[in-house]
């Protein structure tokens, strides 16, 4: 049979990637992805996304509260990639930690797509909103390019 290149998750992941930021069920996502990346002998992507909040969004363009997001954000993935060095050392798995800006789906999607990524991991989404538009984990499996696991 000759090769036809590279297809996606074939022989189990080579490369997952993990959805990450400050909640609880993407701190058991990563985990997750960390002993399947460490079972299959897989390297880690963990992708934080800083997305523009619903204040920033409904007050008028104050340039102290987009710069408060931003400084919050850059905190948070700042912790998020000390934890997932310290998480890779101690599993002894390769892990890239990214941060990126926009919409989530759009922005992982991107970056599975640049890395490779043959498994996406999504903690599940707490708000309730999303049960009426879709959460992120929902708008990744009906993209149907990926297979998804949705980490309660």
């Amino acid at each position: 049979m000759e090769n036809a290149g590279f297809e996606l998750g074939t022989d189990g992941p080579s490369v997952i990637l993990v959805g990450v930021d400050d909640s609880v069920t993407a701190a058991r996502a990563a985990w997750y992805a960390a002993g399947l990346a460490r079972r299959q002998r897989a390297r880690v992507v963990a992708v934080y996304v800083e997305t523009t909040g619903a204040v920033a969004l409904a007050a008028p363009m104050d340039a102290s509260v987009v710069a408060a997001e931003y400084e919050a954000g850059e905190e948070i993935a700042k912790q998020l990639a000390g934890r997932a060095e310290e998480i890779g050392r101690e599993l002894g798995i390769s892990v890239t930690f990214i941060t990126a800006r926009g919409d989530a789906f759009h922005e992982i999607a991107r970056i599975a797509k640049e890395t490779r990524a043959d498994a996406i991991v999504v903690g599940a989404s707490l708000k309730a909103g999303h049960r009426l538009l879709g959460s992120l984990a929902v708008r990744l499996v009906r993209a149907g390019k990926w297979p998804v696991t949705v980490v309660p």
